[in-house]
Parts: structure tokens; C-alpha cells; sequence
């Protein structure tokens, strides 16, 4: 198991909750894992989950990305506009 450390910004702190929570993933845990996880914390978050930016380590990731042993992971809710 390891320890990350998560950041929820703009909306998505509303809908976690939280600006900033600690939590354990297994080793081999990524980005998916990871969303899967905060899913099961706050199922109603699912669909601003689901297109949420994230970056490790203050660079941009993508669902398949690994997140290593101390990271800080932070998740932005999806941006569009004009």
C-alpha cells in the first residue's frame, strides 16, 4: 500500500467535500484506481469524477498513469468554453 496526498479544486471540492484528503491506494494503483476509489467515498461525484483534469507531482496525467508512493495528485474539474 502506499500514502498520497489528493487536491480538490473549484467545484470539485464541493462535490468531495474536501480541499485536500490523505489516502492509501495498492502499490501498483494509477489515475483509474485512484478515481474509483474517491468514487466509492462519494458515489454522487461520479460524472464530475469522470472528466475531472489530473496531475501528479504537478504535471498533467491520464487515466492510465501511475501515481507513485507520496504523490500529490491533484484533480480540476473539466473546463469549456468559448
Amino acid at each position: 500500500m502506499k500514502q498520497i496526498t489528493v487536491l480538490f479544486f473549484a467545484t470539485l471540492r464541493d462535490h468531495m467535500h474536501a480541499k485536500q484528503i490523505e489516502l492509501e491506494l495498492p502499490a501498483d494503483a494509477g489515475v483509474f484506481a485512484l478515481k474509483e476509489k474517491l468514487l466509492e467515498r462519494n458515489p454522487e461525484a461520479g460524472t464530475v469524477l469522470d472528466i475531472a483534469l489530473v496531475s501528479i507531482n504537478r504535471e498533467y496525467a491520464f487515466d492510465d498513469a501511475f501515481i507513485p508512493a507520496g504523490a500529490e495528485v491533484a484533480l480540476f474539474p473539466h473546463v469549456s468554453g468559448g
